[in-house]
C-alpha cells in the first residue's frame, strides 16, 4: 500500500515529509535534524513504516512504541525549545499486524536547535543541510515567551493555591515570579505559566476522572468527570474527586476527641498528581491525564514516554531520576510549594508508606508511553 493511501487527509502536494523504515537510535542526528528543520519552517511530518518508494510496510506495535519513545527522547534532551509533536498511528495491513507511525511536527515560535553535545548546537531550517552555528536555547518546554502580561486578576486559581500550600500563605510577587524565569524580565508570562491562567482553554490540560465498582475497570464507571482548562483548577478539581471518593474514616483519641484516618494519605496522593502534571508530555495530541480510583487502589496515569537510558523496572518508586520536562510547568508548582525542586515526588510517596507491607506500597509502571502510579 502507498503512504499516500493511507493518509489521504494529512500528505498533500505542499507537504513537508520523509520516509523512513526504521528509527536509527544509534544515529537520531540523521532524522532529528529533519524535526528540526519543520519546526523552524511550516511544519512536517516523519513517517516511520514506509520505504523511499513510498510503500507503507509497516512495523510492529512494539516498534511503533518503541519509536515513539525515541523521538519523544530525542525531542526531549536535544532539541531545545522542544518540537511540538502529534502522533498518528494507522495499520499497513488488512490483519492489523503492521502500522505506520506518523509523527506531525508543527511550526515552532521560536528557532528550535539540535545538540550533539554540550557545545555544538546548530540550527536546521526546512529539512535543509545549510544549518547554521547558534547559541544553545532555553533548556525547557513551555519556555516561550508570550505577549500575555502577567496580572494578579488573571490567575485567581493559581494564586488560591500558592495562599492555600505556602508555608506563609503568601502570594507570589512578580519580582518573585521573574526570578523563577516564570515571567520575562518586561512581565511578559511565559507559555508554561499561561496554562495556569484562569483564562486557559487548552485541551491538552484535561484529566479525566473516574471511580469504578471492584478492582478493574467492567462496565461503567460510577461516576466519572472531565477537568479542562488552567492547571491549577485541573488540580484542584481532580485533587477533589480522589478526596471525594476514597473513604474517610474517624477514631477516639486517649484525650477524648477524635482523629482522621484517610485511606490514603492525603501527602502522597497530592505529590502523585503534582507529579503527573509536571512531567506530563503535552505535545500529545488527543490524549488525557487518568485518575481512576478502584476499592483497593488508585491509578494516576500521565501521557509521556520514560526518557531515562536504564529500564524502568531498574527504578524502585523511592529513586526515579529528575528529570527536566516542562520546567517552567515545575517551576510554577514548586513556587506554589507544592513540588520539591529536587523532583522527591516519588520519594515523598515512598515515605507515606513507610511502615506498610510492601503489598501496599506504591508502584511506578510504564506502559504505552504512559507513567502509571498506582498506590
Amino acid at each position: 500500500m502507498k503512504i499516500g493511501e493511507l493518509f489521504p487527509g494529512v500528505l498533500a502536494e505542499n507537504t513537508a515529509c520523509v520516509f523512513l523504515a526504521r528509527l536509527d537510535p544509534d544515529n537520531p542526528v540523521h532524522w532529528a535534524k529533519s524535526i528540526v528543520g519543520y519546526a523552524n519552517g511550516r511544519g512536517g511530518t516523519l513517517f516511520v513504516g514506509v520505504s523511499d518508494s513510498e510503500e507503507a510496510s509497516g512495523i510492529s506495535i512494539r516498534e511503533i512504541d518503541r519509536a515513539k519513545s525515541l523521538i519523544a527522547a530525542v525531542n526531549e534532551r536535544h532539541i531545545f525549545p522542544h518540537a511540538r509533536i502529534s502522533f498518528m498511528i494507522r495499520s499497513a495491513d488488512a490483519n492489523a499486524e503492521h502500522f505506520v507511525l506518523a509523527a506531525n511536527v508543527r511550526h515552532g515560535d521560536s528557532v528550535a536547535r539540535y545538540c550533539e553535545g554540550d557545545l555544538s548546537w546548530t540550527a536546521n531550517f526546512n529539512g535543509a543541510e545549510n544549518d547554521s552555528a547558534a547559541v544553545p536555547a532555553d533548556k525547557a518546554s513551555g519556555n516561550e515567551i508570550t505577549g500575555i502580561k502577567y496580572a494578579h486578576d488573571k490567575w485567581t486559581k493559581y494564586i488560591s493555591l500558592c495562599r492555600q500550600y505556602r508555608a506563609d500563605l503568601s502570594v507570589p510577587s512578580l519580582k518573585e515570579l521573574k526570578n523563577q524565569e516564570i515571567v520575562s524580565k518586561d512581565g511578559h508570562a511565559k507559555s508554561g505559566f499561561v496554562m495556569f491562567s484562569d483564562n486557559y482553554d487548552g485541551d491538552n490540560s484535561l484529566i479525566c476522572c473516574r471511580l469504578w465498582k471492584g478492582k478493574k475497570k467492567i462496565g461503567k464507571p460510577i461516576t466519572s468527570k472531565r477537568f479542562q482548562g488552567s492547571l491549577a483548577r485541573v488540580f484542584i478539581e481532580a485533587l477533589a474527586f480522589i478526596e471525594r471518593n476514597t473513604r474517610t474514616g474517624w477514631r477516639k483519641t486517649d484525650r477524648g476527641g477524635r482523629e482522621e484516618i484517610r485511606s490514603y494519605p492525603e501527602r502522597a496522593v497530592r505529590a502523585a498528581l503534582v507529579n503527573a502534571i509536571a512531567y506530563r508530555d503535552y505535545a500529545l495530541s488527543g490524549t488525557e491525564l487518568a485518575v481512576d480510583v478502584y476499592c483497593d487502589r488508585i491509578d494516576i496515569a500521565s501521557p509521556g514516554a520514560w526518557l531515562f537510558p536504564m529500564p524502568y523496572d531498574g527504578c524502585p518508586p523511592g529513586s526515579v531520576p529528575h528529570t527536566g520536562r516542562n520546567a517552567v510547568i515545575a517551576a510554577c508548582l514548586r513556587t506554589a510549594n507544592l513540588m520539591e525542586r529536587d523532583g522527591a515526588a516519588f520519594q515523598t510517596m515512598t515515605d507515606c508508606y513507610g511502615d506498610c507491607e510492601e503489598r501496599l506500597q506504591p508502584v511506578v509502571m510504564i506502559h504505552a508511553g504512559f507513567m502509571d502510579m498506582q498506590k
